[in-house]
């Protein structure tokens, strides 16, 4: 399963279809209806995918940083995050800065408190800012620009 790959390419900016409940047959049929990537560490389903006619990428990466650095390097993804363009890791639609006073009543007060800059989910109403949880973002983030680098 793909799922948290899924989040960090919505946060790069990438519009991700993913659902795990889905058969291979459903997965390669949304793949060719929305011309779209399939991309997966099942090789039998990328196998099955290509067969048809399907666009599809086969990860090898243990990490998540391994994972993002090679789907960077085969489709240009930028490893930056770029808020302006970021997706809703859990809905996939485009966030939206918000005014801060938008929020008070959204978020912990000590979050409040201590942030100024706030993102909102137009669909699913989820609000983001850079908390301390970025520290790590970063890090994978750099981990991957690394492993890219390296080849």
């Amino acid at each position: 399963m793909l799922g948290k790959l899924t989040r960090w390419l919505r946060m790069l900016g990438q519009n991700v279809t993913y659902s795990s409940k889905l058969d291979d047959a459903q997965l390669c049929s949304i793949a060719q209806k929305e011309r779209r990537v399939l991309v997966t560490r099942d090789l039998e389903l990328y196998q099955q995918a290509t067969a048809k006619g399907i666009v599809a990428f086969y990860l090898e990466g243990k990490t998540e940083a391994e994972r993002l650095a090679e789907l960077a390097r085969r489709f240009d993804i930028s490893l930056e995050v770029d808020l302006k363009i970021s997706r809703c890791p859990k809905c996939n639609a485009r966030i939206q800065w918000t005014q801060k006073e938008n929020v008070a009543s959204k978020v912990k007060k000590n979050t409040f408190v201590h942030y100024n800059d706030f993102w909102e989910c137009p669909k699913c109403e989820q609000i983001y800012w850079q908390g301390a949880h970025w520290e790590r973002i970063r890090k994978t983030l750099e981990e991957a620009k690394e492993k890219l680098k390296k080849g």
